[in-house]
């Protein structure tokens, strides 16, 4: 169980205490609970919303929003603004990209890109909730968990060191397939049609973005893994307020 753990401590800010530092195959083997993870923060997401039942919509999205920023840590928030200013900033040039990509310092392209996608996922909540589909709200955490293992199990790393290269040097190729159909499946049985068109809006985001990954930097970092799921929980929360139901 300790891959599992290692899964909660990295994505989210639960207490989670490992008993020591984990050994690299074990951070590889945690890929395999990450859409478990995001099957739990999604039903986090529910609890929040049950709590919150009797407050107006725009107040329950804005502090379910504040809520699912603040158990995740701004993890994946951070990968966003990183790529968004060495994408702009890159100018098309790898190692440009690369280095800015490195660099702590959020520049307004970053400001500005998390600005527009919390007012995108913050507008979405609130026609979810206000239409009395919030459930759905739990598929966008659940698929973004399901894209990450996905791409670092078909796309090469190329930033050397860290956890990202732990997870792609030992990345479980056998078992993932499988755990990530199983989810998907359990998708489908609970959410029916609303899962169908996560599932189609969240693999043509991973498709696009892995593209624009290959093309750029020939793989994938640790930020740009982040980014993916920014977009992805994004895209699936507008594709479900605009087109589900």
């Amino acid at each position: 169980m300790l891959p599992f753990w290692i899964a909660l401590q990295f994505l989210t800010r639960l207490p989670v205490r490992l008993p020591g530092l984990p050994e690299p195959a074990q951070v590889g083997r945690s890929l395999l609970w990450y859409p478990l993870v995001g099957l739990l923060l999604g039903l986090c997401l529910l609890g929040g919303e049950a709590l919150l039942a009797a407050q107006p919509a725009p107040l329950q999205a804005a502090l379910l929003l504040t809520f699912w920023v603040a158990i995740t840590g701004g993890l994946h928030l951070d990968g966003l603004a990183d790529t968004a200013d060495a994408w702009v900033g890159g100018l098309g040039d790898r190692e440009r990209t690369l280095a800015i990509m490195k660099d702590p310092r959020s520049g307004p392209i970053a400001v500005v890109v998390l600005v527009l996608l919390l007012l995108l996922k913050f507008a979405a909540l609130v026609t979810l909730l206000e239409a009395g589909r919030g459930a759905c709200v739990s598929l966008a955490p659940w698929l973004a968990r399901m894209a990450l293992p996905l791409l670092f199990l078909c796309t090469p790393y190329v930033r050397a060191g860290g956890l990202g290269q732990a997870l792609a040097e030992h990345r479980p190729r056998r078992a993932l397939p499988g755990v990530l159909a199983f989810h998907g499946l359990a998708m489908l049985l609970t959410f029916g049609a609303e899962a169908l068109l996560a599932l189609a809006v969240g693999g043509a985001l991973f498709l696009w973005l892995r593209r624009a990954l290959l093309h750029r930097l020939g793989g994938t970092t640790g930020d740009t893994a982040g980014a993916l799921v920014e977009v992805a929980e994004c895209g699936v929360l507008l594709a479900l307020a605009c087109l589900g139901g």
